[in-house]
């Protein structure tokens, strides 16, 4: 397996359930819902992407890769987290990258779209639906929804089986009222709580 890698850097967790847990990012290139090149963005199904995952570099194994996310984590430290993004990571991530991660000691996340089976083994799933899509990740630990997106069913998408249901405002250039819009509909519906993208207020990766 080779893999396509945007960027691996060390940080904090900025938004979600682990906000400000110290954490290594692993961002694939690519992505299923967008091409990630502005002349597209119009017709993407997901227009309001607010990531840049072209470019990075070829792994050739995933040993080599799991080399490259180890000697970033401080040493003899303890609560290694390793978190997979993109693009859509899915498309990239195996069997073979999240067992030689576990070899290593680290907890193994993923932020997906939810629209590809994902690999066996990943601790902590968390799954960000977009309006137009099949969700085949169904059960997870957050269900992240970028708000709002008209024709998005959260009704529906609340009954599925995550441990934590969680609305992030739509950071786009356009607007300034989804934050005021997100509060309130957690304040109107309790299941769900708000998730903030703390690392840009703070100004950090």
């Amino acid at each position: 397996m080779t893999y396509s890698v945007k960027e691996i850097f060390y940080t904090l967790q900025g938004e979600g359930v682990n906000a400000g847990k110290p954490a290594i990012f692993c961002r694939f290139v690519g992505c299923n819902l967008w091409s990630g090149k502005e002349v597209d963005r119009a017709k993407a199904i997901c227009t309001f992407c607010d990531t840049q995952f072209l470019g990075g570099q070829k792994i050739t194994n995933p040993k080599l890769l799991i080399n490259k996310i180890s000697k970033l984590w401080p040493k003899d430290q303890p609560n290694k987290l390793v978190v997979l993004t993109g693009g859509e990571p899915a498309l990239q991530v195996d069997d073979f990258l999240v067992e030689g991660l576990h070899e290593l000691g680290f907890e193994v996340a993923i932020e997906t779209n939810g629209t590809v089976e994902l690999t066996k083994g990943i601790d902590w799933v968390c799954v960000s639906p977009k309006v137009g899509t099949e969700l085949k990740v169904i059960s997870g630990n957050e269900l992240k929804v970028v708000y709002p997106q008209n024709g998005l069913d959260l009704t529906q998408l609340s009954k599925m089986d995550f441990d934590h249901f969680l609305i992030q405002p739509m950071d786009v250039p356009w607007t300034n009222d989804f934050v005021e819009k997100s509060v309130e509909f957690c304040k109107a519906n309790t299941q769900w709580k708000l998730s903030c993208q703390n690392h840009k207020t703070l100004g950090i990766r």
